[in-house]
């Protein structure tokens, strides 16, 4: 698919239309693709950077309003976990981020479209792009419609630090002990830096994949999908 139609594509899901489409495309730069591509401008780092701080005071002033009872240290807890990697990095799946990153080949090859870290950095990377083109109100509601309610994420999260304990409990009194399976679906990358997918499933039943730079965070990911799917919402 063309740039310019990932690029149509992205926009779509974040819900924010670029004035300057080349600050879009320095956010999705890995640095990699600046060894294929010389000529191509900058990478997304500064980027990244910025939008950080951004999502940082956003997050801040949302938590701030939200909970108007609670001390500091537990509005830092709350902002740790609505930015702390395996979160953002699952925002940026969600918003099909990969889809239009700039990877060298060699990086291409070796997984970097799944690799957390890197989609990460691209999900920062956008944040600050947005704040540059437009303002600081503007990002604030873009990102703030991304996270939906805080209130919810914040459950999820919290609730999800053992997530498989957390499946494994909801499942036990009807399924029994040994009814949820864990299967490497697939590893890619060198050694030194895997990204696994893995399936969780009730009984032969599909209930959810997720991925990670280790087994054991994929399986957790995969545990949060499905915990999402057996939930009744409320």
């Amino acid at each position: 698919m063309p740039h310019s139609a990932k690029f149509a594509a992205l926009q779509k899901r974040l819900s924010y239309n670029f004035k300057n489409i080349a600050l879009l495309s320095e956010a999705l730069t890995h640095a990699s693709y600046l060894q294929d591509h010389p000529q191509a401008g900058a990478h997304n780092q500064r980027l990244e950077f910025l939008g950080d701080s951004v999502l940082h005071l956003v997050l801040s002033e949302a938590l701030f309003h939200e909970f108007p009872l609670e001390r500091e240290g537990v509005l830092s807890r709350r902002r740790a976990g609505l930015t702390k990697g395996e979160f953002l990095c699952q925002l940026a799946h969600d918003l099909r981020v990969d889809a239009a990153l700039h990877l060298g080949q060699s990086e291409e090859d070796a997984g970097g479209r799944l690799r957390a870290s890197i989609l990460e950095d691209a999900f920062e990377a956008i944040v600050g792009a947005i704040y540059l083109d437009s303002d600081y109100q503007t990002a604030r509601q873009v990102i703030l419609a991304w996270y939906g309610s805080l209130g919810a994420r914040l459950a999820l999260s919290e609730s999800g630090e053992n997530p498989k304990g957390q499946l494994q409990e909801l499942v036990q009194p009807e399924h029994g002990n040994n009814a949820l399976r864990y299967d490497v679906v697939n590893a890619t990358g060198p050694k030194h830096a895997r990204e696994y997918e893995v399936s969780v499933s009730l009984n032969e039943q599909l209930l959810g994949v997720g991925r990670g730079p280790s087994k054991k965070s994929a399986e957790e990911e995969a545990a949060r999908v499905a915990l999402l799917a057996l939930k009744p919402s409320k």
